[in-house]
């Protein structure tokens, strides 16, 4: 069912990344449409707190979202215990990508739990991993698993976590948070992002379903990905390969990535937003994208000592396509 995945992406993809793609590019594009539906929602849900929805409207009148938001902020001085205000104060800072405030308040609201509610646990975790991605392995990593502990069949934290996971280098761990997620029967399109990335995780064959998805049109860059003479000398050709997307500011966690094997190479490996890591948070989002092209000796997503690469930073509008040769290797 939607809802049961929509809580736990929607607002982090679509508020706190396409929101700022709308901004931006200061034009409506398919990628920040979804965000401006998540801005008037969040505008309405703070002015029925605040406002009074009955009162005639006047023209030239209506306040904006960070007026809408201050004056939340007011009330809850003067009502320092609503609790449920809190909470939609941190989604509105978030809404607003002003994190330390975001994170503030749902601090308030953990604290006033008690810290015994997952959801608002993960919502913090949220604020603090958008404000720093690194933070998926400390601070931000650590909420998703106590949320985890507590509400076990969290979506929001299942995949969090899962992605928290990952990033320790721990795929088992990471695959049966996602497998747990993928019981919550989320929309097809998401539910085969997350099997095809299971599959990886798992060390198991990506589908040719999956394959041919991810090669449809709409390709964002196309990845030429050769292996050095080095290289060629050193790795077996049934050795996995991954070709990752990622944000040259924030590395952590990838955009986007595409399994191979060394058999394949050279080749021509297109990325398309079919390949994105997390729904909405996509490739064509980005101005530029730093890709990596690895050998995994180990088979694991993660690198690891011995592994080869190579990594080339590009600028999609001005070419869709880059070329890699693999040719330096992990200390």
């Amino acid at each position: 069912m939607i809802f049961a995945i929509l809580g736990i992406m929607l607002l982090a993809a679509a508020l706190v990344v396409a929101w700022p793609l709308y901004t931006q590019e200061k034009r409506l594009s398919a990628r920040s449409a979804a965000a401006i539906v998540v801005v008037v929602a969040i505008s309405a849900a703070v002015y029925s707190q605040i406002g009074t929805p009955n009162a005639e409207s006047t023209r030239g009148e209506v306040p904006s979202v960070e007026e809408m938001v201050a004056s939340l902020a007011a009330r809850l001085r003067e009502n320092p215990d609503d609790l449920a205000g809190w909470k939609m104060l941190g989604r509105s800072y978030l809404q607003l990508r002003d994190f330390p405030a975001a994170i503030a308040a749902f601090e308030r609201a953990v604290e006033m739990e008690s810290r015994n509610d997952g959801q608002t646990l993960v919502d913090l975790g949220e604020a603090v991993l958008m404000q720093d991605g690194a933070t998926i392995s400390g601070r931000a990593g650590d909420l998703f698993e106590s949320a985890i502990a507590i509400a076990p069949s969290n979506p929001k934290a299942l995949f969090y976590s899962g992605l928290a996971a990952i990033d320790r280098g721990d795929a088992e761990l990471a695959a049966s948070r996602w497998e747990a997620l993928l019981a919550t029967s989320p929309p097809p399109e998401i539910e085969d992002v997350l099997r095809q990335r299971i599959a990886e995780w798992r060390g198991e064959p990506v589908r040719q379903v999956e394959r041919e998805a991810a090669e449809k049109p709409g390709t964002v860059v196309s990845v030429n990905v050769a292996l050095g003479d080095a290289a060629a000398g050193a790795v077996s050709s049934g050795a996995t390969v991954f070709i990752i997307a990622r944000d040259p500011a924030q590395p952590s966690p990838p955009i986007a990535a595409v399994r191979r094997t060394v058999g394949e190479l050279p080749a021509a490996v297109p990325l398309s937003d079919a390949d994105a890591m997390i729904p909405g948070r996509v490739p064509s989002a980005f101005g530029e994208l730093e890709i990596v092209a690895r050998v995994s000796m180990s088979g694991q997503p993660v690198a690891q000592s011995g592994d080869w690469f190579g990594q080339q930073v590009v600028a999609p509008a001005a070419s869709d396509s880059v070329e890699i040769v693999i040719d330096q290797q992990v200390p």
